[in-house]
């Protein structure tokens, strides 16, 4: 992936993401979030939903963390006061596709509630911290989602 700065509008650095995710999904897979103010080398998937209004495809990557249910997924939108557009697709349609590097799989996202998304909060935010910060910039309760297979591994 070529530099980027911290600069570049999150519209640009995600849309290099995505591109990247489809030439070389490996090197998407473990990517390095530095160059746009990240940690460093984080585990992303590539979600595909469909849009509610268009029904088109929508493609985001996204952090994400894999448990015996499938692959955790935080509805964040850095702490904004709105549910981000790919959560609310999934909201009207809940089957959708993801990438975990090479791999391809069919999906059903289901919405967490209570001690499950708490235990599986504090799983994310191990990995990324700043989804704390998040959580304390908003009034909404930030959505934590579990992409469960359904298809067999």
């Amino acid at each position: 992936m070529a530099e980027k700065s911290t600069t570049l509008d999150p519209k640009e650095w995600i849309a290099e993401h995505v591109r990247l995710y489809f030439e070389d999904p490996e090197k998407a897979h473990m990517w390095d979030s530095t160059p746009v103010g990240g940690p460093g080398i984080l585990p992303t998937l590539l979600l595909t939903a469909l849009g509610r209004k268009s029904g088109e495809p929508r493609h985001l990557p996204l952090l994400y963390q894999k448990t015996n249910a499938g692959y955790i997924i935080v509805a964040s939108k850095g702490g904004a006061p709105s549910h981000p557009a790919w959560y609310l697709n999934l909201l009207t349609n809940p089957q959708c596709e993801i990438r975990v590097g090479s791999e391809h799989h069919h999906v059903v996202a289901r919405m967490t509630e209570g001690d499950e998304r708490s235990k599986l909060w504090n799983v994310m935010a191990k990995l990324y911290p700043e989804y704390n910060n998040y959580q304390a910039a908003t009034d909404r309760e930030i959505p934590v989602v579990v992409l469960e297979p359904t298809e067999p591994d």
